[in-house]
C-alpha cells in the first residue's frame, strides 16, 4: 500500500512518487518524508515536475542519502524505460549506502528516456530520504568516480582492483580507443556493483534475521516442550566483552528449555570469576564449576558435561556467539528426526565490531570430507548419552578436540542419525589471536587433528596413514596390500589418433599401479593413421583393442567394454585425457575397493592448469555442473574443498573407477542416455543403492574436454541433448535441486559456491547414503 504523495526538493526537475509497498510515515521535526517498505519490491516513480524533465542523455553521479530507522537498504536500483518497458536486462544497480547512509553511483542515461523507476531496497525497512540527486558529470569525472567506486566497494588497501581496471582503460585509451576503454571500465564497475549486491551482508539483510520468521518456517514452541539442551562452555581468562556477548547470546535464545554449563579452567582473572558468579545468580539455568587447576579445554569441557542434565549437549566456545534461534532450530530438527543423535549447523565468523562474514555453508553428512577437515565444527549438538559413552573429550587432542569427538561419536551411530541444519546458527569470533583470524589451524592443532583421524581409521580397521596438506587440511593414504585387484581401464575412441596416443602413452609410461589392463574400445575408426595405431596397440602388453561398430553411444560402448573386461575394478577413461601423477590409479583403487564406496572420480585439469573437474554439483546449470571450474591448479577452493577427498553425489565419467560388482548391481550405464548425463545417472543410481561416491584431488589428469566428439552445434545434437535433459529431470528431479553434497544456501547458477538469493530450502537433512563401512566401532 502506498500514499500518492511525492518527495520533491525545490528547484529539482523531478520528484519521487510512491508506487507500491511504500507507506508514508510521519516525519521528525525537519518534516522530511519517511517511508515503511512493506515487502521485497517497494517502488518509487521518478516523475518530471511541471517545469522539469527526466535526466537527458549523458553521464551522471547519482547520490542518494538514506536515514535508516529499521531494517536495511539492500540492492537499491533504477529501472529506465526507453520504449520497451521496464525489465531486468536494463536494470541499473546503485551502490550500497555507506555508514553515513550515502549511496554514490556513476550511471549513464541513454537517449529517449520515457520513464524511470527507483527501487530503494529489496527487504522490509523504515527509512527516510535526505537526498535523491542526478548530477551531470564529464567522461573524465566519470572515469575517476568509477575507479573510486570500485575501490570503495572492494576495500582493497592498495587499490588493486581499481588499478587493474584503470590499466585496462589506459591500454585502450593509448591506442586511441577511449570509448572502448570506457565501456570496459563501466562493465567492470557495474560487475563490482552486482557482486556487492550479492554479498554476504546483503544476504544476511534479506535472509539472516529471525529464522522462525522466514517464509515456510514453522513457529518455535514457546512452551519449550522439546528436549533440554545443555550448552557446554569451557572458560579461561576470556576478555570480558566477548564473554558477556557469548553468555548473553544464550540468554537471548527464543527456545527456553536450555541449561548453560560453564567450567572455569582456573582463570587468573578475578573479574572473569565475578562475572560468571553474577550470571549464575541471575538465572537458575546457569551452572558454574570453578576448577582449582588449569587442565586445558578438554578437562574443562568434561567438567561442564558433568553438570549437564540435558538429553542433548551443545558445544560453545567462550568468545563465540549463538544465533538467537540456534536452540529453537536444533530442537525442531530433533523433533523432525526422532532417531537423531548428532546434529550440526552452518556457521560464519564475527569480528570485534560485530560484523558477520565468511559463511561456511556445509554439505549433509560427508564422512570422507570429515577425514580431510573438520567441516562439522560449529554448532554441534550431540546426544548426551553418546558423548558419555565415548568418554567425553580426550585430553591430549587440544586444538582438535571437537574433531576427535565427532569422529568417535560417528563411529557408533548410523549415518541417518546425523542431521545437518542448513542455517547459520553459530558465529565464530575473529580476534587478533584466534584461529578464525589467522585463517587456519595452529601447528599443535593440525598435529592433534592428524592423530585424531589416524586413531579413527585404526579403530574402524583401515590401514592408512594421514598427511597434512599444504593448505592445512588432511590426506588419508590408504594402503592397498600386496594382492592388488586387477583394473580394466576402458578407453572409448574413434579416430583422433593424436589424442589417443597421448592418452595411452601417458597411461603406460606414468602409471605406477602394478595390475591393470587397457581395453581400447574402437567405435568405427576410419582414418588410416588411427587404424595403424590401433594395430600397433594390438601388439602391446597390457593392451587389448575391441570393436564396437555403429552409432556413437557412450553408455553402450562402456557396457560393451565392461563385458569384455577381466578386472574386478573398472576404470572409465576418456581418450582425451592425459595422466599427470603416477599414483593416480593407486589413489582411485584405494577408494573404489572400499565396501561402502561406489564411484570414484579424480581431479581433471584443462591443459592450461586450471580445474576442469573437481566433482559434480547437482542442479547447477540445470542438471549438473563441475565444481571449481577454471580455478588455478593448487587452489584451495571453497573453504578447502578443492583440495581434500570428499563424498560427492556424482563424478565425471571421463575418469571414473568402480568395482565391477557395483557396476553390475546397478545395471551398468543407461543406454537411453547416449551422450549426455549418463555418468551422472550412473552415480545417482549408485547413490540410490546406499553407496557413497568419492572425489579425490590426488588422482590428477589433464582433460582435453570433448576434443574428440565436438560440440552440441547441430539441430539433431541439440534435440538429443534436450531429450536426455528431460529424462534426467523426470528421473531425478527433486534430488537435482537438493544435492546432499552441496548446500541449499548456495547458488545453482554458479560453479564457485556463491550465495543463493533466495536459499532453496531450510529443511534439516540427512545424506541419503546409508550403507555402512566394512568395520564400525560398536563398543568402548
Amino acid at each position: 500500500m502506498s500514499k500518492n504523495s511525492s518527495l520533491h526538493r525545490p528547484g529539482q526537475p523531478w520528484a519521487l512518487v510512491p508506487l507500491q509497498q511504500l507507506l508514508e510515515q510521519p516525519g521528525p521535526s525537519d518534516a522530511r518524508s519517511r517511508y515503511m517498505a512493506e515487502g521485497d519490491d517497494p517502488q518509487f516513480e521518478v516523475r518530471a515536475t511541471q517545469d522539469g524533465a527526466l535526466p537527458a542523455t549523458g553521464w551522471y553521479l547519482v547520490t542518494v542519502d538514506f536515514d535508516v530507522d529499521d531494517g536495511a537498504i539492500v540492492a537499491p536500483c533504477l529501472y529506465p524505460d526507453y520504449g520497451s518497458g521496464l525489465n531486468e536486462s536494463i536494470r541499473i544497480d546503485l551502490a550500497d549506502p555507506s555508514a553515513n547512509g550515502r549511496s554514490r553511483t556513476v550511471i549513464v542515461i541513454g537517449p529517449s528516456l520515457l520513464a524511470l523507476r527507483f527501487d530503494p531496497t529489496e527487504c522490509s525497512a523504515r527509512f527516510g530520504l535526505r537526498r535523491f540527486d542526478f548530477q551531470p558529470i564529464s567522461r573524465v569525472r566519470a572515469v575517476f568516480e568509477m575507479l573510486r567506486g570500485i575501490q570503495r566497494i572492494t576495500r582493497r588497501l592498495l587499490w588493486e582492483d581499481a588499478l587493474t581496471a584503470f590499466a585496462l582503460f589506459l591500454s585502450r585509451a593509448l591506442r586511441g580507443k577511449v570509448g572502448a576503454g570506457g565501456e570496459l571500465l563501466a562493465q567492470r564497475y557495474r560487475r563490482t556493483l552486482r557482486q556487492r549486491a550479492h554479498s554476504y551482508q546483503q544476504w544476511l539483510a534479506r535472509f539472516g534475521g529471525h529464522l522462525s520468521e522466514r517464509p515456510g518456517a514453522a513457529s518455535p514452541d514457546p512452551a519449550g516442550d522439546g528436549p533440554l539442551i545443555s550448552i557446554v562452555l569451557p572458560v579461561r581468562d576470556t576478555p570480558l566483552p566477548w564473554l558477556r556477548r557469548c553468555i548473553d547470546s544464550v540468554l537471548a535464545q527464543t527456545y527456553p528449555n536450555w541449561q548453560l554449563c560453564i567450567a572455569d579452567d582456573a582463570s587468573s582473572s578475578g573479574a572473569v570469576k565475578r562475572l560468571l558468579r553474577g550470571y549464575a545468580s541471575r538465572d537458575p539455568r546457569i551452572a558454574v564449576h570453578f576448577r582449582e587447576n588449569h587442565g586445558h579445554i578438554c578437562e574443562a569441557s568434561n567438567n561442564a558435561i558433568d553438570l549437564a542434565r540435558g538429553e542433548f549437549l551443545g558445544f560453545l566456545d567462550h568468545d563465540d556467539e549463538l544465533h538467537r534461534d540456534a536452540l529453537s532450530e536444533m530442537a525442531r530438527a530433533i523433533g523432525e528426526h526422532p532417531d537423531v543423535r548428532l546434529l550440526y549447523s552452518d556457521e560464519d565468523k564475527i569480528d570485534e565490531s560485530g560484523c558477520r562474514y565468511e559463511p561456511h555453508f556445509k554439505p549433509a553428512w560427508n564422512p570422507d570430507l570429515l577425514c580431510g577437515q573438520n567441516y562439522v565444527c560449529h554448532f554441534t549438538v550431540i546426544q548426551a548419552e553418546l558423548v558419555r559413552a565415548v568418554g567425553g573429550l580426550r585430553p591430549g587432542y587440544e586444538g582438535a578436540q571437537d574433531h576427535d569427538l565427532i569422529l568417535r561419536c560417528a563411529e557408533r551411530i548410523r549415518p541417518d542419525q546425523i542431521v545437518h541444519v542448513p542455517k547459520v546458527l553459530y558465529h565464530w569470533r575473529s580476534s587478533g589471536e584466534s584461529t578464525a583470524q589467522s585463517g587456519g589451524s595452529k601447528p599443535y592443532a593440525l598435529d592433534a587433528g592428524r592423530r585424531a583421524i589416524e586413531d579413527h581409521l585404526g579403530r574402524t580397521g583401515v590401514d592408512a596413514s594421514v598427511q597434512v596438506t599444504p593448505h592445512g587440511y588432511y590426506r588419508t593414504v590408504r594402503k592397498l596390500g600386496a594382492a592388488l585387484p586387477q583394473v580394466s581401464v576402458l578407453v572409448p575412441t574413434r579416430d583422433r589418433v593424436d589424442l589417443l596416443k597421448k592418452c595411452i602413452s601417458s597411461l603406460l609410461e606414468r602409471t605406477s599401479y602394478g595390475s591393470y589392463e587397457i581395453l581400447v574400445i574402437d567405435n568405427g575408426s576410419t582414418e588410416p593413421s588411427a587404424l595403424a595405431y590401433l594395430n600397433q596397440l594390438r601388439t602391446r602388453e597390457r593392451v587389448r583393442v575391441i570393436e564396437y561398430p555403429g552409432t556413437f553411444n557412450f553408455s553402450a560402448i562402456i557396457n560393451h567394454g565392461a563385458r569384455h573386461a577381466a578386472g574386478s575394478v573398472l576404470c572409465l577413461l576418456n581418450n582425451d585425457t592425459e595422466i599427470i601423477a603416477a599414483q593416480w590409479l593407486d589413489e582411485l583403487v584405494s577408494h573404489a575397493t572400499r565396501t561402502e564406496v561406489g564411484a570414484v572420480g579424480g581431479m581433471l585439469y584443462y591443459p592450461g592448469d586450471t580445474i576442469q573437474h573437481a566433482g559434480v554439483i547437482l542442479g547447477v546449470g540445470g542438471i549438473a555442473g563441475h565444481a571449481h571450474v577454471h580455478l588455478r591448479r593448487g587452489s584451495n577452493g571453497y573453504l578447502g574443498r578443492a583440495g581434500v577427498v570428499q563424498n560427492m553425489s556424482a563424478v565425471t565419467g571421463a575418469c571414473l573407477a568402480i568395482r565391477r560388482e557395483v557396476f553390475d548391481e546397478v545395471g551398468g550405464m543407461d543406454e537411453g542416455l547416449a551422450i549426455a548425463f549418463n555418468d551422472i545417472d550412473l552415480c545417482l543410481r549408485i547413490h540410490e543403492r546406499g553407496y557413497r561416491n568419492v572425489w579425490t584431488p590426488f588422482a590428477e589428469l589433464y582433460h582435453h574436454e570433448s576434443a574428440s566428439r565436438g560440440h552440441e552445434n547441430t539441430a539433431e545434437k541439440r534435440a538429443r541433448f534436450r531429450a536426455e535433459t528431460d529424462i534426467m529431470r523426470q528421473r531425478w528431479g527433486d534430488l537435482l535441486l537438493n544435492d546432499p553434497a552441496y548446500n541449499p544456501n548456495l547458488s545453482l547458477n554458479s560453479l564457485h559456491f556463491e550465495l543463493a538469493f533466495p536459499p532453496r530450502s531450510m529443511a534439516s537433512r540427512v545424506s541419503g547414503a546409508v550403507r555402512p563401512p566394512h568395520c564400525v566401532l560398536v563398543s568402548p
